[in-house]
């Protein structure tokens, strides 16, 4: 039995890229929303009319209590993604102790569905031949990342009130999303490096890449779609760094790096990131950990998602062209 429709929902992390476009596919489908965002970050949302702005702290209970009062069902996408330090109590403290505080709140205020925006990441990768899904186990661990091991125990706790405590809840794992609003830029990071030719080389890995807007509608179906204590793989193409590459270059009208990266001297310049960043204490451009994920295939199926909750699979060009757009728009080109 599906859940009825939501009046009123609380969106975390409204103020970041998938955020930013998962608020406007709610507004779109006539939601009422609150959204909780630090108050540092208000800004960027503040322009948006007909929400609800509480600031407030995943780790401060009080703060989400008051957000949440009204509403019917919660969406938790904000989340600590820093990949620097490796290993940080404050990464854990947000992405476990908030998540279980969202958790415990919407018990409490008997909340009719719980999305909890996770990561493909806590799923098994694999390459072409064996790809992942929601049935393979987590490896990420290897990687010895509290951001990646972080989101993998919140999710593992999500689970857990869904069986023990009855948790409305469903999971949606989104790989990784190119797309507008991007303002860190985060995904865009890696269309300026590839359009300003400051890429030595392209690694042996690679990834599932999904248009952000399409992340979002999957978001918003799994408010009354999907089944309860269950997780979705949302994303679209499984592509090496030099298929993107090449991609990006032809897009962006630029070309793409020719140089193939021996992963022993990927993991070596990781290394070097890694020890510079200890001595300095400053964020290295790459550590080891991150040069080791770009060494791997990331590659997962998203079929589970496109036949529970609709997941569009747009052509990830036009998510490309979209994210290219938008940094031009907003000056970062």
């Amino acid at each position: 039995m599906q859940p009825e429709p939501p009046l009123k929902i609380l969106l975390t992390g409204a103020d970041g890229f998938l955020g930013v476009n998962l608020l406007n596919e709610l507004l779109d489908r006539g939601y009422s929303v609150n959204t909780l965002v630090e108050k540092s970050r208000g800004k960027r949302i503040a322009n948006i009319p007909n929400i609800n702005i509480f600031f407030g702290d995943l780790l401060k209970p009080d703060t989400i209590e008051a957000a949440a009062k009204g509403c019917d069902a919660i969406i938790h996408t904000a989340a600590c993604t820093d990949m620097w330090p490796s290993r940080s109590e404050m990464i854990c403290a947000i992405n476990y102790q908030g998540t279980k505080n969202i958790v415990d709140i919407a018990l409490k205020q008997k909340i009719k569905r719980l999305v909890h925006v996770g990561t493909a990441n806590s799923f098994g990768f694999g390459s072409n031949g064996t790809i992942g899904n929601e049935s393979t186990p987590y490896c990420a661990a290897k990687y010895k990342l509290d951001y990646l091991d972080s989101k993998y125990q919140a999710q593992q706790m999500v689970l857990d009130a869904v069986k023990t405590k009855n948790l409305p809840a469903v999971i949606v794992n989104p790989t990784f999303m190119f797309g507008p609003n991007d303002s860190k830029p985060g995904a865009g990071a890696m269309i300026l490096a590839v359009h300003k030719r400051k890429l030595p080389g392209y690694t042996t890995g690679g990834r599932n890449f999904a248009y952000v807007k399409d992340v979002a509608t999957a978001i918003a179906n799994a408010l009354t779609m999907g089944r309860t204590g269950e997780c979705y793989i949302v994303g679209n193409r499984n592509l090496t760094y030099k298929e993107i590459f090449g991609i990006i270059a032809k897009i962006t009208n630029s070309k793409p790096p020719k140089t193939k990266l021996r992963p022993f001297f990927v993991k070596a310049y990781g290394l070097i990131g890694t020890l510079s960043g200890i001595i300095t204490r400053k964020a290295p451009a790459v550590s080891y950990p991150m040069a080791s994920i770009s060494c791997d295939k990331h590659f997962y199926s998203s079929e589970k998602a496109i036949k529970e909750l609709n997941l569009p699979q747009t052509d990830i060009e036009l998510a490309i062209k979209e994210a290219f757009q938008w940094l031009v728009d907003n000056k970062y080109v």
